[in-house]
């Protein structure tokens, strides 16, 4: 269903993000952005945000949902000890 489908998705996007976090190409550039912040710091504060929000995917649709069942049993004799 839909929730296989966005599970693909936000492991797709979590690769994506590990790629592109090797920003090889904004090594050297000394360009500033708003007149303040180097290029690849800026490059990085956005990356930071699509991280937060492929996170907040990945909880949303890629959390295993057996965990929260068995938080919330109550049962202590889940997995190994």
């Amino acid at each position: 269903g839909q929730s296989h489908l966005m599970k693909k998705v936000v492991y797709g996007l979590l690769i994506l993000l590990a790629v592109i976090h090797q920003d090889v190409w904004w090594w050297d550039n000394g360009e500033l952005v708003f007149g303040f912040m180097p290029l690849g710091l800026f490059y990085h504060s956005l990356y930071s945000c699509m991280a937060a929000a492929v996170w907040a995917m990945a909880v949303k649709w890629a959390w295993p949902g057996d965990i929260e069942q068995w938080a919330e049993s109550g049962d202590e004799a889940g997995g190994e000890q």
